[in-house]
């Protein structure tokens, strides 16, 4: 499975099986967290066997037998929380390619729990990804249509449509899918507009259409 098609196959998972990941499988997670950490300057990082960075609400309500979680944490920068999206979402999607399944963990993570595993207090973290293997593949939730998030000048090619369907299938915070994203010739602009987890909505929503449109087909408006 690649990238590509994980954007339509992964869905929200809240259920896991007690499953151990397997060592050559953890050692994949590890290299990808640690790809990520380097190119974006983030402090990510893969917990196993563990849970004590997920929140006791989404412990007691929701995922119960979850005991792996990946750390969005970065220095604070003011782009801090659109890079922990953009990564984010690579690696929940690499980890669909691997067979497992991911719940962004949003509020409902434990703060104190996850600080734990990480080098420095001064490292600020927003948020968890449960990861493991789920006891169901979950399920597509209903969706706004192109029409209502994106606009292009002209006849849009198929890139940006592409890339459209793509940000279609990215999860966001209470589902809100408040994007609107504008094309002109092979430039794009892209906007969120909603809520605490704004930021990251935004990274996570770049990255969904850079894989579908493909990021040698446009350039970002700045």
């Amino acid at each position: 499975m690649t990238i590509k098609e994980a954007i339509k196959e992964r869905h929200m998972v809240r259920k896991y099986k007690e499953k151990a990941i397997p060592w050559d499988v953890v050692e994949l997670l590890h290299s990808r967290i640690a790809e990520n950490n380097k190119n974006h300057n983030l402090n990510l990082t893969l917990v196993t066997n563990n849970s004590d960075g997920i929140g006791g609400l989404a412990k007691l309500l929701l995922t119960k037998t979850v005991n792996n979680y990946i750390i969005l944490a970065g220095e604070a920068t003011p782009d801090l929380d659109e890079k922990l999206g953009y990564c984010g979402a690579d690696l929940i999607l690499y980890a669909q390619t691997l067979g497992l399944n991911t719940w962004w963990v949003g509020g409902m993570f434990s703060g104190k729990g996850a600080q734990k595993h990480l080098n420095s207090k001064d490292i600020r973290i927003n948020g968890v990804i449960a990861i493991g293997y789920g006891q169901t593949q979950g399920v597509q939730h209903q969706s706004k249509t192109a029409a209502e998030i994106s606009e292009y000048n002209g006849t849009a090619p198929q890139w940006f449509i592409d890339g459209v369907d793509a940000l279609l299938h990215a999860p966001t915070a209470l589902n809100k899918q408040a994007y609107k994203v504008v094309g002109d010739g092979d430039k794009v602009s892209l906007t969120y507009n909603g809520g605490h987890f704004a930021g990251i909505d935004l990274g996570i929503g770049k990255y969904h259409f850079e894989v579908g449109a493909g990021k040698e087909n446009f350039e970002w408006n700045q």
